[in-house]
């Protein structure tokens, strides 16, 4: 079990990359694996809000072609998404007490972790080494 980050999802999709090619690779192999993996919607918006950003790309995707590519994605039959359930409130509670210099951007990336925490899954594939302060989750780079 693991979930797959943004980034990885977003290389996958950039033919540009120099991590495409070995993120795509990744990302269909998920594709047609039996284990489960997982995503959360956050994920999957932030995917979409990158790859169709004219500032991040000089020929951004047309919200028809992103959400093409999250389709194909939620069309794997093991992938799952992670959604908050009633224990959310303490979990979050609980990882945001113990990291008081959470602040800004990385409470983004918290919300994926506290999800993850919660449905107790360790491993995330991204190349966001934010997620290292994380202490319960396992980061791992497909690309390495």
């Amino acid at each position: 079990m693991f979930v797959v980050d943004t980034n990885i999802l977003v290389y996958a999709a950039d033919e540009h990359s120099p991590f495409h090619k070995r993120c795509r690779e990744r990302v269909e192999k998920w594709r047609s694996q039996i284990s489960p993996w997982y995503v959360t919607w956050n994920i999957l918006y932030e995917f979409l809000r990158v790859i169709t950003h004219p500032r991040v790309f000089r020929s951004p995707w047309s919200i028809n072609q992103a959400w093409g590519f999250v389709e194909a994605v939620l069309a794997s039959p093991s992938l799952a998404l992670l959604a908050p359930t009633e224990k959310h409130r303490d979990v979050a509670a609980e990882v945001l007490k113990s990291l008081p210099s959470l602040r800004g951007n990385l409470l983004y990336d918290a919300q994926t972790a506290i999800l993850m925490r919660e449905h107790g899954i360790k491993k995330i594939y991204t190349r966001d080494t934010d997620f290292y302060r994380f202490s319960f989750l396992e980061p791992a780079d497909p690309s390495a």
